[in-house]
């Protein structure tokens, strides 16, 4: 792994983590594309849901009175649920064909996310237990849960600083799910795995990166930072579609 690689994916995983605190949701839109592109879709996804463990965590320790656990508690079994065959597909998934589903899912879920106008009113167990399963395969496969959770809380009208919150160890688990299945089905291996220092190095991006949205908090508004995110998101996931067809090629 070069010093360019580790540096590009350190500064995509510090403002993936400066917009998960601003927002609640950032981790996955920023940081999935562009460690798919820097180390291949497969071992880019599992980075970011690596890199999703420590940022639910260490957030969720500053929000946690405003977690709503009883929904998180309906999220989590589905999560699972959906994480199991996500894993069997990058295992069995050509990598050109991964980049292209990683790049389509970030590109889709941005569309349907902030390009839908306002939803109806849907509140049921089904709806919350469909999302988390929805929520777990796409972490799993393409690193981004965030869209499915965000359109959900549209539908609920679940209000923004709950949602915020729960997402923490929502993520946290979803990390947890998609890390722990896709060893135990071989779709990532221990001898594919960065080298270890790198880990510790995420943890402390991840801690820099919450600091800063921190002190952000105050002075950016909401939507300068969902637009930041949806446009390097966008970018990401065109050009992991663009890469996965030159690959095809």
């Amino acid at each position: 792994m070069t010093t360019g690689i580790v540096i590009a994916a350190v500064a995509a995983i510090l403002v993936g983590s400066t917009l998960q605190r601003l927002s609640g949701t950032g981790v996955g839109l920023v940081v999935a594309p562009v460690l798919a592109l820097l180390m291949g879709p497969a071992l880019g996804v599992f980075v970011t849901n690596s890199t999703t463990v420590v940022s639910g965590l260490l957030i969720m320790l500053a929000v946690v009175r405003d977690v709503d656990w009883k929904r998180y508690l309906i999220f989590l079994p589905a999560a699972l649920a959906g994480a199991v065959p996500a894993a069997f597909l990058v295992r069995e998934l050509d990598p050109a064909w991964l980049n292209i589903v990683i790049g389509a899912v970030v590109l889709v879920a941005l569309a349907l996310t902030f390009g839908t106008p306002r939803v109806p009113h849907v509140r049921s167990r089904a709806l919350t237990a469909a999302t988390g399963m929805v929520g777990g395969f796409l972490n799993t496969s393409a690193g981004v849960a965030a869209p499915a959770m965000v359109m959900y809380s549209k539908l609920a009208r679940w209000d923004q600083r709950s949602f915020a919150a729960t997402m923490q160890p929502t993520f946290m688990t979803m990390g947890i799910f998609s890390v722990a299945t896709k060893l135990a089905v071989g779709a990532t291996t221990f001898d594919q795995l960065p080298p270890w220092w790198l880990f510790p190095i995420i943890v402390v991006t991840v801690v820099v990166g919450i600091r800063v949205g921190g002190w952000l908090a105050g002075k950016v508004s909401l939507g300068a930072a969902r637009t930041v995110a949806i446009t390097l998101a966008g970018l990401g996931g065109a050009v992991a579609v663009v890469r996965g067809v030159l690959m095809l090629g």
